[in-house]
């Protein structure tokens, strides 16, 4: 009964909090390696916490002990995952999620640039008929500066007929990755952080590795043709994002760039 009657409101709301806190955590780690160490971690905190309550102080010191200076060591283990956490609060922009802003006239744009999503899945239909190798960077909340200073800056609308010229075989450009802004194609030749990724099956080349590296790396998605096969892939968060066709491709990548 005492137990009842000292719960309180921010009790639940504790609670709460922190069942969300996991189930984030969860969702990050779901399908890698680091799931088994999530998993592992939160058994020995339980068998810690059982200790403590049957007051074997030997074993419950112990584990204290490890838990304690385990927090540095899981840093280094978790290190990808933390940054994708850190990512997904600090990408938040109040002027696109917010809706107050909308009202405020001086806050708003003359003139919204939309991303044409169908311009770039079209000239990748186009590139995979004729199995042309090509990598799409396309920026989201993440600054992608640190990337474009490594190719070729420019500043072209975003069209079918310029990506196509890009990513042409013969082209001087088409090696790299080409970073689009809104609505612009603002650098080409980019070099990519490469992931490290074991999970990554072997039949995806070094394209493939570099958009699961940005992608974990930064918020921005991207999309791959694959020079072998001609297969058009769509990352973001560091992985593989499945649709059924390209009509459904162009549902979803206009839906996260929104």
């Amino acid at each position: 009964m005492n137990l009842l009657e000292n719960f309180r409101i921010l009790d639940i709301i504790d609670i709460i909090l922190v069942a969300c806190l996991l189930y984030y955590l969860y969702k990050l780690v779901k399908g890698t390696v680091a799931i088994n160490i999530f998993f592992g971690i939160c058994i020995i905190w339980v068998i810690w916490k059982i200790t403590q309550l049957l007051q074997m102080e030997m074993l419950s010191s112990i584990l204290g002990q490890f838990i304690g200076a385990g927090m540095f060591a899981l840093i280094v283990v978790f290190q990808q995952e933390i940054r994708k956490f850190l990512l997904l609060i600090g990408s938040t922009k109040l002027d696109r999620r917010s809706g107050f802003l909308k009202h405020i006239k001086f806050l708003q744009d003359d003139e919204v640039t939309m991303t044409k999503v169908e311009e770039i899945i079209r000239a990748c239909e186009s590139m995979a008929l004729t199995k042309t190798g090509a990598l799409i960077v396309i920026q989201r909340n993440t600054n992608l500066e640190f990337v474009k200073n490594t190719g070729d800056t420019m500043m072209i609308e975003v069209n079918k007929p310029i990506l196509e010229s890009i990513f042409y075989k013969n082209s001087t450009l088409h090696d790299g990755a080409a970073i689009i802004e809104d609505n612009n194609i603002t650098a080409t030749r980019a070099i990519l952080p490469v992931s490290n990724e074991r999970n990554i099956p072997l039949r995806f080349g070094l394209r493939h590795r570099a958009a699961v590296g940005i992608t974990e790396k930064t918020d921005a998605v991207a999309l791959v043709v694959s020079e072998e096969t001609g297969q058009i892939s769509y990352l973001k968060d560091g992985d593989f994002a499945l649709f059924k066709n390209n009509e459904e491709l162009i549902e979803m990548l206009r839906t996260d760039l929104s």
